[in-house]
């Protein structure tokens, strides 16, 4: 599995739509994603503070978008990268996700199936 943060709106829109988009992507180009080991300090470092976020739980087998592991901003530690639309299909489930009181993330322990 891979792991993107996102927000319960941006989810909703991409349902709606019929494949996610995250806003960033016209700019990027591709959907950053994490592996489970990452996805903690990922929230940590990028979204400090925030609450109310949502995990996406991405199976890769059932992508059709390229996935590349990747690091672009210097380091070793590769990153999955999305290169194109989340197909719905791929997400298997999500999960609330946000900052403890003390700031700190914690991964997810309970996670709803999408059907």
């Amino acid at each position: 599995m891979i792991y993107h943060i996102t927000t319960p709106a941006a989810w909703k829109k991409g349902q709606e739509d019929g494949c996610y988009l995250p806003e960033a992507f016209a700019q990027d180009g591709f959907i950053h994603c994490s592996k489970q080991e990452q996805i903690v300090g990922v929230g940590e470092r990028y979204y400090a503070g925030q609450t109310g976020l949502l995990i996406l739980g991405i199976n890769p087998d059932k992508l059709i978008a390229k996935v590349v592991f990747e690091n672009l901003i210097g380091g070793e530690e590769l990153f999955p990268h999305i290169y194109g639309a989340l197909n719905l299909q791929a997400v298997e489930s999500t999960a609330s996700f946000g900052a403890n009181p003390d700031g700190s993330f914690r991964f997810p322990e309970q996670w709803s199936p999408v059907n």
